[in-house]
């Protein structure tokens, strides 16, 4: 069953949100973005457990009950083998992601996915196209930071001659409690997959309180992991940030922002902070998961996404200040207020003095 952690999607953040990729490498449609609603909704008898929307999840909130690939990243590692198999160790490989595969490729040196059986495959219309973006942006990053290891594409076919078998009695020995339960479980999926009907989804209070912490996905945290691991290169290069999907540089214009502070805290991840004081914006691009919804809720789109990015951020990552603020206290209310030009009232009483001034029916 395909899960969604309603509290980590980027989209409950903002019903401003524009992210949907989740809904465009779905190869079944089975996920639906409708426009003016915050959470996607599933069609679970359509689903085909592929994984790869979870794959392209910027948060992680997509997941898969069988299939974890923190757990595949920890029990790959271990593995002698190293050749990556729908058939063998993942439901598809489209349902990792490039930092997954970073990780993996830079402490292994050498990965092989199978893609024996991608041409003859029901869902190759877009989890192929992802499997191949995915390769071709981990190869760029790997020749980026001059690391050596190297990821392969074979048509394996890989096929296993061990299938498990069971019998009756192997079915009632396991009989226990703890396998009623699953069973239960499994039959309420079956119903839930049996509806052929849209699940709606929204937030309960435990995802409300979610929301109010900043999450590193386990992705970013393997991938962070993996480089302390990994030798620095003799120059930290600059790419084309294009060629990157998962992290980001920013840029602020200062004669746009309004200091209005959205999308600091709309930052699921921390990358965007400030001070106590909100006298200003920091940045710090390695904690970020290119997810847009800073840019999404920004206003007067003040806040940009550079066309290069450092790949100095891998090895050093470093904040770096975006914007900086003017804090004063308001002449109308008395409050402390940022401010990004020279006013003397808060950005609340502006407005009430602006409504005021229309119904009293006096021009600027």
């Amino acid at each position: 069953m395909l899960k969604l952690n309603a509290g980590l999607c980027v989209r409950s953040l903002s019903v401003e949100s524009e992210c949907n990729k989740c809904e465009v490498v779905c190869p079944t449609n089975a996920i639906v973005i409708t426009k003016g609603t915050a959470l996607p909704a599933i069609n679970f008898s359509t689903c085909v457990t592929c994984g790869a929307c979870g794959g392209v999840c910027p948060s992680e909130a997509l997941t898969l009950e069988e299939f974890s690939p923190t757990d595949f990243f920890f029990d790959f590692i271990e593995d002698e083998d190293n050749l990556i198999s729908c058939r063998k160790n993942v439901p598809c490989i489209s349902a990792l992601s490039v930092e997954h595969i970073l990780s993996m490729v830079t402490l292994k040196k050498e990965i092989v996915f199978d893609m024996g059986y991608c041409n003859e495959c029901d869902i190759a219309s877009t989890c192929h196209k992802q499997i191949l973006e995915n390769y071709e942006e981990a190869t760029y990053i790997l020749e980026a930071m001059e690391n050596d290891a190297t990821i392969k594409l074979e048509d394996v076919k890989y096929n296993s001659e061990n299938e498990a078998t069971t019998d009756r009695r192997d079915f009632l020995n396991n009989l226990n409690l703890k396998s009623v339960a699953k069973v239960k479980k499994s039959f309420e999926d079956e119903v839930q997959k049996a509806s052929d009907e849209l699940i709606e989804h929204s937030l309960a209070k435990t995802d409300i309180a979610l929301l109010r912490k900043k999450t590193l996905p386990n992705k970013r945290k393997i991938l962070f992991t993996a480089l302390k691991r990994v030798e620095k290169p003799s120059t930290f290069h600059i790419i084309d940030a294009t060629e990157i999907s998962f992290t980001s540089q920013k840029l602020m214009n200062e004669e746009s922002c309004t200091a209005c502070q959205m999308c600091y805290r709309v930052c699921p991840t921390g990358a965007l902070t400030s001070d106590l004081k909100n006298s200003k914006i920091d940045f710090d691009p390695f904690l970020c998961i290119k997810c847009h919804i800073c840019h999404d809720v920004c206003e007067p789109d003040a806040i940009t996404l550079s066309s290069s990015y450092k790949m100095k951020e891998f090895f050093e990552p470093e904040a770096v200040n975006l914007i900086s603020f003017n804090v004063r206290r308001c002449d109308e209310c008395g409050s402390i207020f940022s401010s990004n030009s020279n006013d003397t009232m808060c950005y609340r009483c502006k407005i009430e003095e602006e409504e005021a001034k229309a119904l009293w029916g006096i021009e600027e």
